[in-house]
């Protein structure tokens, strides 16, 4: 184990920096686009509730691993266009992960009282504003649990780049394991910077879910 990351360092520094950049950047995404779902989802919209239920019910009960080859294989294929590992694994996690995370924003709203909604109307907020200025800061403190929990699912589930050639931990892991024949010291190195990642992430969503009932 130490030999391989004596030996390995600089590819594996490179593998955590892809895997951090990926995740934190799907994780960015995915939370955007969940909130913007959540709210179509209790608006009163027919439309947009259906639009927010299609999505979720169809893409949370599809495979992380079959969105990620579809956009890796299929729409390369059917385009006639280059789609690399590292943007279909992050096309695939956004796409998987913002149908948890809409579910997840989803409750939290709902578990606001609705008063809260009115109130804001009364005021002279849209429905938008109403949500943006007044119910989501509630909804987020409700969910900041769960919420932590999938931002680290998000980073263990980016380890499907490794199937693709997404030059991020699993990837590197496989190639190193197949060069050095070492393959239990290997995936411990790749365990290692998985924790490295989501042990912090795990204590920031802590820290943040303190200082938010502290508020």
């Amino acid at each position: 184990m130490i030999e391989i990351l004596t030996k390995h360092y600089s590819t594996l520094l490179t593998a955590f920096g892809h895997t951090l950049a990926i995740s934190m950047i799907s994780m960015l995404v995915s939370l955007l686009f969940g909130t913007i779902l959540a709210m179509f989802h209790v608006s009163k919209n027919k439309a947009l509730n259906k639009i927010s239920g299609y999505y979720v019910e169809c893409f949370k009960n599809i495979p992380l691993l079959v969105i990620t080859m579809f956009f890796y294989i299929a729409i390369p294929m059917v385009l006639d266009i280059k789609v690399n590992g590292m943007i279909a694994g992050a096309i695939g996690l956004v796409i998987y992960s913002t149908s948890f995370i809409a579910e997840i924003v989803r409750t939290g709203i709902q578990a606001v009282p609705a008063g809260q909604l009115e109130a804001g109307l009364a005021s002279g907020f849209s429905y938008w504003e109403t949500m943006y200025h007044i119910v989501l800061p509630q909804a987020f403190k409700i969910v900041i649990p769960p919420l932590g929990n999938q931002f680290i699912t998000l980073v263990k589930d980016s380890s499907v780049l490794g199937f693709v050639a997404g030059m991020d931990l699993m990837y590197y892991g496989d190639l190193i394991a197949g060069e050095t024949f070492n393959m239990m010291g290997s995936y411990l190195v790749i365990s290692m910077f998985y924790v490295i990642i989501t042990l912090p992430l795990n204590y920031l969503m802590a820290h943040i879910e303190r200082k938010m009932e502290m508020a």
